[in-house]
């Protein structure tokens, strides 16, 4: 049987909300058919990328809009799992934020990209939608 899941989500740009959406993902990935490897850790990581993507979309992003909504969409098409996190707020540039080595452990700026890169694929912020788009992929086979 193939995977062909769709979730779409919106919250209120609030942290209140981050253990709910995280468990959404955890829960969606344990059901996942024909998954190498262990699929409670692969849902514990997706749980893990989506607080730490929702963090950053709700507190860098949107702290000054508490009115606005955090959009969240995964995507599983067979052996591929996207996870994107649509803000509005003025962005930022993945590539300053650096790639390899863990970073200052004092300083908590860059913490969340760095373990959602160590995750995940495959990790892009772009524009999209007016707005912006924190894109993450992992492969399921």
């Amino acid at each position: 049987m193939k995977n062909n899941i769709d979730i779409q989500i919106t919250v209120p740009n609030q942290t209140r909300y981050l253990s709910l959406v995280g468990r959404i993902g955890e829960n969606m990935a344990r059901e996942l058919d024909n998954v190498p490897g262990d699929r409670e850790t692969l849902g514990h990581h997706i749980n893990v990328v989506l607080t730490e993507a929702l963090v950053n979309a709700i507190k860098h992003a949107s702290a000054s809009a508490p009115d606005n909504q955090v959009q969240i969409r995964i995507n599983v098409r067979d052996k591929e799992l996207v996870i994107r996190v649509y803000d509005n707020g003025q962005g930022f540039d993945l590539d300053l934020v650096p790639a390899n080595g863990c970073p200052d452990p004092l300083n908590e700026r860059g913490r969340g990209i760095f373990i959602i890169r160590s995750l995940m694929d495959s990790v892009e912020y772009k524009k999209a939608n007016g707005g912006n788009v924190l894109e993450m992929k992992k492969k399921l086979g």
